[in-house]
């Protein structure tokens, strides 16, 4: 959907401008907020869905990541598929326009390669992630993929951020740098030191997971927002190729096991349930990128953390959480709400001029 203002006539009056701009605005802003609020709720619940079934204690062997994070992409490769034969009303056109775009242009697709092995990489660090820090952790320390794409927005973009974002960002450091923050607890010491351990993989697997979110999600929306090409198009190219790495990786990695048991060995109804939303979140990142950006993407997510510690603490029960955790959660959501203000501020100027 496009943004402009439709044309004015000749005899419109100096109002005319706003009119003019209410309708369309209006509708983008409906279709960038209602995809944000789908993109929270589906973020949560993957964070949730797969820290449970990385916990879960089961009969048999625990499902390969790697297989989950290649099904994830078949199923939105799928999805895409059918959506593009849905906007050419179930037509050969639909099949037509999946040669012409993804077969016969081939340095247009291959310009996919580079976000799609990231991304791949991403995936499977969040598993390892979510092995290592419960849910509520994650969520927080997670946010800081707000400050990487903020700072590859302006270099890859030429972005520009106003004073209250630079100050989010800074609250934004210092929330999760709290939320990090080790803290004395009793118990045995060998298992404080399995503890420390896990949690260092766990931070680790983070950070190069939000360095690689980061410059994947600038990457991906510089090339949607030069193009024509439709989002779903774009995104099965995206799909194919990390397809391509992930099970490529699976086998390097996890080649011994799947001989031995198979792809899908310790599958069960919550795995299902973690697939497709890890590609349902495929899909609606990609409408957020397309009708806002990715660092309201990144903060529209923080509005998680509320309900991952909640349900962290009273349902999974594998989160005890401390003052200086709450106060470094408070700092985040308040770098959310600062950078939306922000926003909504310039565009409201926007307008009215």
């Amino acid at each position: 959907m496009s943004e402009q203002a439709p044309p004015l006539s000749a005899d419109s009056d100096k109002e005319a401008p706003a009119m003019a701009l209410s309708p369309s605005h209006s509708h983008s802003s409906r279709l960038k907020y209602m995809s944000l609020g789908v993109l929270v709720v589906q973020t949560t619940s993957l964070v949730l869905t797969m820290r449970y079934s990385r916990t879960l204690k089961e009969d048999g062997p625990r499902y390969l990541a790697s297989s989950a994070v290649v099904s994830a992409e078949v199923l939105k490769i799928i999805a895409c598929m059918f959506l593009v034969f849905m906007e050419n009303n179930y037509s050969l056109q639909g099949m037509n326009q999946l040669l012409n775009e993804v077969v016969n242009k081939p340095v247009e697709t291959m310009k996919l390669a580079v976000p799609a092995g990231i991304y791949t990489l991403q995936n499977n660090l969040l598993y390892v992630a979510l092995s290592n820090l419960d849910a509520a952790t994650y969520q927080v320390t997670y946010q800081l993929k707000i400050l990487t794409t903020a700072l590859f927005s302006v270099s890859m973009l030429g972005k520009r951020l106003g004073l209250y974002q630079w100050l989010s960002l800074v609250l934004l450091m210092a929330g999760v740098t709290l939320v990090q923050w080790p803290t004395d607890s009793g118990g045995d010491s060998e298992q404080k030191v399995l503890s420390a351990g896990s949690q260092f993989v766990g931070l680790m697997a983070v950070l190069v997971a939000c360095v690689s979110s980061g410059f994947a999600g600038v990457y991906f929306e510089k090339i949607l927002k030069e193009t024509k090409q439709s989002v779903w198009v774009r995104n099965i190219q995206l799909g194919l190729f990390s397809f391509v790495f992930g099970f490529i990786g699976m086998m390097l990695y996890d080649g011994h096991r799947v001989r031995q048991s198979g792809m899908f060995q310790g599958y069960g109804t919550i795995t299902c349930v973690v697939v497709v939303l890890q590609a349902l979140g495929g899909l609606v990142i990609a409408v957020v990128i397309k009708y806002a950006d990715n660092i309201l993407k990144g903060f529209a997510t923080s509005l998680s953390i509320i309900v991952s510690t909640l349900i962290s603490y009273f349902l999974l029960n594998d989160f005890h959480p401390t003052g200086v955790f709450f106060f470094g959660a408070v700092l985040v959501i308040a770098a959310t709400f600062l950078y939306g203000y922000e926003r909504k501020h310039a565009s409201s100027s926007a307008i009215k001029v």
